[in-house]
């Protein structure tokens, strides 16, 4: 008869942060390089992971000759908008072209507003079923609580919680600049009622495209009352929020809508109401979506290079998955896109 010794069970990072007498948060921070944590906490959890034997265990491999690992992309938008939006479609091809070349899987999860469905996922992840998660379309402070697990987690877009920002990798486009040089655009053509359509203010991106409104407005002097209105960054959305401006505002003469999908709804309503783009109002949407370039009159807009963000956003996890890194937030430029709306 053959005695096989049992194992030890592996340390775990809860065991790390016990040993230490520490968070199990402060300990992954720790793990994953983060630069705000006190010289003398990062010694300590450095001494328990050496102590314990501690090494972060990776996701589970489907067999013992597959070696492919796996990344989550996780998008905290409901399914049909996922599906709908073709943002997030460029955001994919991004993130797959670099997996590809990794050699490394791609899992997509939609996170619905339900908190049944973002426990699920957060227990996904606990589960190690992936070794890295990128998070785009985050609404609120905290959509997700994601700072405790064992796994590297990069994001799209500059995270709501300032003190996060600081201490997490993320890659952005200059929503506030490229919203500046768009309206500033619109007001040195002569126009002279210059409104927004705003995205949702739960979110960074949204919140930085009216700030840059705003700006220019000022920069300007011209007041903005009675010329912000309010989308979900969707089409229908935009059309809606077009048709309360005109109510509010019929002197209106140029619109700069803060997603190209809502630019379109904007066109809708214009058209609904009589009004011609760009001989009666001029319009600037945001992204570069391939749709903007099949409206009639083709969209001017902002272009943020969506597939390259995602690129970006994967090499940085891919370079996290391999090992501690510090922390980084890469902004990347836009660029005014001139066509036939303005």
């Amino acid at each position: 008869m053959t005695v096989v010794e049992a194992s030890p069970a592996r340390p775990t990072l809860a065991d790390v942060a016990r040993a230490a007498g520490v968070s199990t948060a402060t300990a992954s921070r720790v793990l994953n390089g983060f630069a705000r944590v006190r010289p003398e906490t990062r010694t300590q959890v450095e001494s328990a992971m050496s102590a314990l034997g501690y090494a972060r265990q990776r996701a589970a491999r489907l067999t013992t000759t597959q070696r492919t690992g796996s990344v989550a992309l996780i998008v905290c938008e409901e399914v049909l908008r996922l599906f709908a939006d073709p943002y997030f479609a460029r955001v994919v091809a991004g993130v797959s072209r670099e997996l590809s070349t990794a050699g490394t899987q791609l899992v997509l999860l939609g996170v619905p507003s339900t908190e049944d469905h973002r426990t699920s996922v957060v227990q996904y992840l606990k589960g190690r079923h992936v070794d890295g998660a990128l998070v785009v379309s985050m609404h609120g402070r905290r959509p997700l609580d994601l700072g405790w697990l064992d796994i590297p987690v990069v994001f799209g877009g500059r995270p709501v919680d300032a003190w996060e920002c600081d201490r997490c990798s993320y890659v952005d486009a200059d929503n506030l600049g490229g919203a500046e040089q768009a309206t500033r655009y619109l007001i040195e053509s002569g126009r002279t009622t210059v409104a927004t359509v705003a995205g949702p203010q739960d979110m960074t991106v949204a919140v930085d495209r009216l700030l840059g409104y705003r700006r220019a407005m000022a920069a300007a002097c011209r007041p903005d009352r009675g010329l912000v209105v309010f989308g979900d960054f969707g089409q229908a959305s935009g059309e809606h929020a077009a048709a309360r401006l005109l109510d509010r505002r019929p002197d209106v003469d140029a619109i700069f809508a803060a997603s190209d999908l809502m630019a379109v709804g904007v066109l809708c309503a214009l058209r609904r109401a009589g009004r011609r783009v760009p001989e009666d109002v001029a319009l600037i949407g945001f992204d570069d979506l391939p749709l903007g370039r099949r409206t009639d009159p083709p969209l001017t807009t902002v272009r943020q290079p969506i597939e390259e963000m995602g690129a970006r956003m994967t090499r940085e996890l891919l370079a996290m998955i391999s090992g501690p890194t510090t922390p980084r937030q890469m902004i990347v430029d836009t660029e005014l896109v001139v066509r036939k709306s303005t």
